[in-house]
C-alpha cells in the first residue's frame, strides 16, 4: 500500500463562478498543452452567451449570479437547464463541505449541477450515518491506511466476511454448529457470490487542506475504508500557498476517481462517460488561460 501526498482538497479563495464577469472575455482556441483539450464535452455555447451577457437571476431564490446559483444548485435564467449536460454516474457521491467554505467558492457544486440525481452536498457537522453500510461506502482521503481504487472491492468484501463471522461468534452456540453456519453464510473472498460486492457510495471532503482535519477526524468517518487517488496535477487557477500542484480541486478529484473506478473496478474501457463533469470547470479554465496569454492584468490578478 503506497502513500500518496494529499491531492484533492484545494478550492479557491474567491467565487469561481463570478470572477469571470470582471472582464467579458471571449474564449479562444485551446493551446496544445492544454490538459483539458481532449475531453468529450457538450457544446459550451450556452456558457459563452451567458458570459457575454453577464449575471442573471436565479429562478429559485432570485439572486444575481453568473452561470449558476451556488445556493440553489441550479443554472441561472440565461443558462437554460435543457442545454446543460446530465451525467450518469456508476455510484452515489456524498460531499462533506467545511462550514467555512462558502458555497460560491466550491467546484463541488459543479458535480451537483451536472449529476443531480447522484450527488448530495452536506455542510459539516451534518454528516449522514454510514456505520451500518460501511461495507459499501468509502472515503477519498490519503493516508497510511488508504488503499488504491483497484483494491476497493477486495477490502469491502473482507468487511462483509468479518461482519458475518462476528454475527456467528456466539459462545452459546456449540463450536461445531458455529463452524457449519460459517461455512454456509461466510463469504470467501474468492467465492463467486462475493465477486458481486461493489462500492455503492463514495465520499469527498470539500475544503482547503488546512481545514480538512476537523472533518476527517469525525468519528462518523473514522471507520470507513479510505481510498487514495493516483497522483495527478491540477489545472486549478488558484493554488494554496506552499502546496504542490498535485492538490486537486474537488471536481477534479471526483472526475479522476470515476475515471479510475471505471477502468479498475468496472473493467470497462473509458470513452469519456464522465467528461461533462468538467463542463463548467473547463470553460472557466479556458477563460483564465486566455486572459493570461493576452496579458489581461486585471483577470490575471484575480487568479492569484
Amino acid at each position: 500500500m503506497s502513500l500518496n501526498p494529499p491531492i484533492f482538497l484545494e478550492e479557491s479563495e474567491e467565487n469561481n463562478s463570478e470572477f469571470v464577469e470582471t472582464k467579458q472575455l471571449q474564449p479562444t482556441s485551446i493551446a496544445l498543452e492544454d490538459p483539458l483539450q481532449n475531453l468529450c464535452l457538450a457544446s459550451q455555447e450556452v456558457l459563452q452567451k451567458a458570459q457575454q451577457s453577464g449575471r442573471s437571476k436565479c429562478l429559485k431564490c432570485g439572486s444575481s449570479r453568473m452561470f449558476y446559483c451556488y445556493t440553489c444548485y441550479v443554472p441561472v435564467e440565461n443558462v437554460p437547464v435543457e442545454q446543460i449536460p446530465l451525467v450518469k454516474l456508476p455510484l452515489k457521491i456524498d460531499i462533506i463541505k467545511h462550514p467555512n467554505e462558502t458555497d460560491g467558492k466550491s467546484t463541488a457544486i459543479h458535480a451537483k449541477l451536472l449529476a443531480p440525481e447522484f450527488v448530495n452536498i452536506y455542510t459539516y457537522p451534518c454528516i449522514p450515518e454510514y456505520e451500518e453500510k460501511d461495507h459499501e461506502v468509502a472515503l477519498v482521503f490519503p493516508g497510511p491506511q488508504s488503499v488504491s481504487i483497484k483494491d476497493i472491492s477486495f477490502h469491502l468484501q473482507k468487511r462483509i466476511q468479518n461482519k458475518v463471522r462476528g454475527k456467528n461468534d456466539d459462545l452459546d452456540i456449540p463450536s461445531f454448529k458455529r463452524k457449519k453456519t460459517e461455512e454456509q453464510e461466510g463469504c470467501d473472498l474468492n467465492d463467486s457470490k462475493c465477486k458481486g460486492t461493489t462500492l455503492k457510495k463514495i465520499i469527498f471532503i470539500d475544503s482547503t487542506w488546512n481545514q480538512t482535519n476537523k472533518i476527517f477526524t469525525d468519528e462518523r468517518l473514522q471507520g470507513l475504508l479510505q481510498v487514495e487517488l493516483k497522483t495527478r496535477k491540477t489545472c486549478f487557477w488558484r493554488h494554496q500557498k506552499g502546496k504542490p500542484d498535485t492538490f486537486l480541486s474537488t471536481i477534479e478529484a471526483i472526475y479522476y476517481f470515476l475515471v479510475d473506478y471505471h477502468t479498475d473496478i468496472l473493467k470497462e474501457k473509458y470513452k469519456g462517460q464522465y467528461d461533462n463533469l468538467l463542463f463548467f470547470y473547463s470553460f472557466m479554465y479556458q477563460l483564465i488561460k486566455n486572459a493570461k496569454c493576452s496579458g489581461d492584468k486585471e483577470t490575471r490578478k484575480l487568479t492569484h
